[in-house]
Formats: C-alpha cells, sequence, structure tokens
C-alpha cells in the first residue's frame, strides 16, 4: 500500500505568519480515514484568538506583497506550481488517506488544482486599467485595478486541494493575502499545500491555515472582522447564506459557490453510448460528492429503456472499495452523516412508488455501492435535494418543453448537462437551461480555463479563467484635471 514518502508534507499545527503554532489551549482533533475510520493523524483545534492572529498577520503582509511586481508574483506562483506537481504522488495519497476518493481520482485533483495556480500565474499580467474617453476637453480619465485585501477563504472536504487552490491562486496573483479554514475532515491537505507555498518562497503572512473543529467561531471572526475584506466560500446554500449575512455589517465582497441539483438530459437523437460514458463520468466521480454531479437524469421516452439497460451494465463495472488500491473506482462516503442522508432519500423514493436497482446492495462501514431509482416523481425528495452520493435517479420525459421546464424547477443553478444532435435544439436548450454552466455532450466541464460558478441559489461570482482574479480586485477610477 502506498505511503507518504515526503513525511514534512503531514503537518499537525496551524501556519500563522509563517509559523507552525499550536492551538493556544493545546486542543486537537483527530482526523480520520474514511475507508478504515483509523485516525490518521490529530491536528490543532484553533479558534478565534488563533483566526485573529492570522487575520493580523495577513494584513500587516498585504502591504507588503500588494507592492511586489506582477512579475515577482508571478515567479513565486510559479514555484509553488512546480513544487506541488514534484510532490504529486504524497499529495495524491495523503488526499486518499483523509477524504477517500481513489488515488487516480486523487492525483487528477492536485494536477486540476495546481492548474490554477498556473494560469493565475500568468494572469497576474494581464490586470488591464483602461483609459477611458473624457466627458470634458480638460480632463482624462483612466482607470487602475487594485488587490482587495486580506481574503478569508472557507473551503469543503470533497476536493480540498482543488477548492484552496481555486479560490488562493487568484488572490495570490492579484496581489491580496489569504486566510484559510479547511473543511475539518480534511485539513491535511491544505497543511500540505501551506508547506510547499513555505518553500515556494511566499513571505510571512501571506499564506495562512486554521484547523478547526469549531467552524461557528472561526466563521465568526473572519466574518466580522474588518481587517478581513473579501470572503471566498464553497459549501452548501444554508450556511452560504448564513455567512453572506454575517459578512453584511462590514459590507464585504463575497463569492459564494454554493449547493446544486444538477440536470443530466439524454433527447432522443442522443448518442446513446456517449451519453452513458457522460453521465457515469458526471454522476459517479468522487462517490457522486460534487456539488456539478448529475443529480436528475432525464431521458426522452423513446430511449428510456435502451438508455437504462446500457447504464445498469456500466455501473456493474464500477468497483468499489479502499482509495489506495488501484482496482478502486469509487471510494467510501465521507462520513456516516453521508451514508444516512443518502438511506433517508432512497427511502422517501421507496416509499412514495420509486424502483431501486439493485435491491440487494449492502453497504460496509462508508462504502456505498452505486444504485439506480427508477419510476421516480419530481414530488420526492431525492428530486428537490442534492443527493451527494452514489445514486442515480433516472426520469422520463416526452418534450423539449416539458424537460426544460422540470430541469429548471429548482433553487439552484450550478451545473447542467444534456446530450443531443439537433443544433438548433442545442442552441435552445443551452439557452433555456437556467445554470451558470452547461455541459454539451460531455459530463466534465471543469477547467482552470473556464468561468466556475452558479446562479440563483447557486451562488455569486465565478472561479477560474480571466474573470477568477476580478473577484479579488477593485477598480479605482482616476480623473485627472487641467490637462
Amino acid at each position: 500500500m502506498k505511503q507518504v514518502e515526503n513525511q514534512n508534507l503531514i503537518q499537525q499545527n496551524a501556519f500563522v505568519n509563517g509559523e507552525w503554532i499550536t492551538a493556544k489551549n493545546g486542543a486537537t482533533f483527530d482526523v480520520i480515514n474514511p475507508f478504515d475510520t483509523t485516525i490518521i493523524k490529530a491536528v490543532a483545534d484553533c479558534g478565534k484568538t488563533e483566526t485573529k492572529e492570522a487575520i493580523q498577520a495577513a494584513h500587516d503582509a498585504f502591504e507588503v506583497w500588494k507592492k511586489r511586481t506582477a512579475n515577482d508574483r508571478s515567479s513565486v506562483l510559479h514555484k509553488w506550481y512546480a513544487l506541488i506537481l514534484k510532490n504529486i504522488d504524497d499529495l495524491a495519497v495523503l488526499l486518499t488517506l483523509e477524504q477517500g476518493k481513489p488515488l487516480a481520482e486523487a492525483r487528477s485533483e492536485i494536477i486540476y488544482g495546481a492548474s490554477f495556480i498556473q494560469w493565475f500565474a500568468e494572469e497576474v499580467r494581464r490586470t488591464f486599467g483602461d483609459i477611458i474617453p473624457p466627458h470634458r476637453s480638460d480632463v482624462r480619465i483612466m482607470t487602475i485595478k487594485q488587490p482587495i485585501g486580506v481574503v478569508a477563504a472557507i473551503t469543503p472536504w470533497n476536493f480540498p486541494v482543488a477548492m484552496i487552490t481555486r479560490k488562493v491562486a487568484p488572490a495570490l496573483a492579484a496581489g491580496c493575502t489569504v486566510v484559510i479554514k479547511p473543511s475539518e475532515e480534511t485539513p491535511l491537505s491544505a497543511l500540505a499545500l501551506a508547506t510547499l507555498a513555505e518553500e515556494a518562497g511566499f513571505p510571512k503572512g501571506v499564506f495562512n491555515v486554521i484547523p478547526t473543529l469549531n467552524a461557528k467561531e472561526v466563521g465568526e471572526e473572519m466574518t466580522s472582522n474588518p481587517l478581513v475584506r473579501k470572503l471566498s466560500f464553497t459549501g452548501s446554500t444554508a450556511v452560504g447564506k448564513l455567512l453572506m449575512r454575517q459578512c453584511a455589517a462590514t459590507v464585504k465582497k463575497v463569492s459564494l459557490e454554493l449547493g446544486g441539483n444538477a440536470p443530466f438530459i439524454v433527447f432522443d437523437d442522443a448518442d446513446i453510448d456517449a451519453a452513458v460514458k457522460g453521465a457515469i463520468a458526471a454522476k459517479y466521480r468522487n462517490a457522486g460528492q460534487t456539488c456539478i454531479s448529475a443529480n436528475r437524469i432525464y431521458v426522452q421516452y423513446s430511449i428510456h429503456e435502451g438508455f437504462l439497460e446500457k447504464y445498469k451494465k456500466a455501473i456493474d463495472q464500477l468497483v468499489i472499495g479502499n482509495g489506495l488500491d488501484p482496482a478502486t473506482i469509487i471510494g467510501p462516503l465521507i462520513n456516516q452523516k453521508a451514508i444516512k442522508k443518502v438511506n433517508r432519500l432512497i427511502k422517501n423514493a421507496e416509499e412514495n412508488g420509486a424502483i431501486l436497482h439493485p435491491t440487494n446492495y449492502i453497504v460496509e462501514q462508508n462504502l456505498y455501492p452505486p444504485v439506480i431509482l427508477t419510476n421516480v416523481e419530481l414530488t420526492m425528495q431525492i428530486h428537490n435535494e442534492e443527493i451527494f452520493g452514489p445514486v442515480t435517479a433516472i426520469y422520463k420525459f416526452s418534450t423539449e418543453e416539458e424537460v426544460i421546464q422540470m430541469a429548471n424547477n429548482t433553487p439552484y443553478g450550478l451545473a447542467s448537462y444534456f446530450y443531443g444532435r439537433d443544433y438548433a435544439r442545442i442552441w435552445r436548450v443551452a439557452e433555456a437551461l437556467e445554470y451558470g454552466m452547461v455541459g454539451i455532450n460531455t459530463g466534465a466541464i471543469s477547467t482552470a480555463v473556464a468561468p466556475f460558478g452558479g446562479v440563483k441559489e447557486s451562488g455569486i461570482g465565478r472561479e477560474g479563467s480571466t474573470y477568477g482574479i476580478e473577484e479579488y480586485m477593485e477598480v479605482k477610477y482616476m480623473c485627472w484635471g487641467e490637462v
């Protein structure tokens, strides 16, 4: 079984102002392997005091970091990127140990996460201002872009590396400093990134990580502290709304990447084999624990049986087990709370007439096998909630108009997918879907070069692409008189 060879990557203390510190009260909490529930490491359980200290350090460092040239900041980011790729095998093992996803997926996440650092290391050179035609002949108007200040980043457990780099890379490139609160389920990956950030040469205070079990206390400090000028959060819609309310008191800029309820539509002219492959990719990556997982699969009546037959054969090939086993395709769910949620959704669906395939599956520890629900109705909980597990709910539809209405009948609007070949319909459907992202004849849409984000209650702002760095900058207008 693979192990982490570079033990320096496995840290147990918080990283504040360039130092590895324990919690003031000496408290720690255990990081648990979701596959076998063994303890990987005990890490510092920080609170308000350590968070406040980190914010102050980031504020002090901001005065220096923001004055570094774009070329200087780019150089440090490139060094960080190179170090992450140099340590990719160890980072992937560490990620699998604390999060559970298969090692191949973990490795892909490291590459994906590093791509944001590489992208924004270059994008920092393109944060241009403008010369604007003036309203009078004796003035000149111009704009410049400046970093917003200290950024607080609250990240989830399902992508413990990529969700940090997607937020932190543009912030650091823009000239901001950061304080990161990783999920209590997966703090080790965040601390490993801090180790490599220190090695890359970020000045003290620019990059800070606060592990904690007390998310409420740390979150309140981040949202109430006036030195924090931007909050970036990925997580549930309920928590996002709470954080947004808390940020209102100091009028912080916010980026929120919240819950999803992604539709996956298969029209009757689609390539069924390709649609099945795309649906499997969109549904079962990370055991269905992604915010852009295909949550509701709508298949047109005439091809429903053919699609279902091929889909069943495809999930029969999905091996569940220890993420460190090369044969594993689906790893464990993160914890028993996740298991209970999936069980609740399946039970509600069955009680209301849905049919489960297969019926003789076995849940061991946190390992949940892939299952399918058919005869699903729009009133069931599974249609209206984010599943976050390896359960496929398949629905039938008749017309384009009907499926668009069903797909949009949700407060969420993060990702959506559809398969078809009629190009006129492709344009109509892509424009009609009320989602921030649309995958057309593909189940894989995430990339550093495209804007990631949702509409409605799925969030505010965009991550990645040329738009991503704008979230961490302010536009300053200058009016020059007497010219």
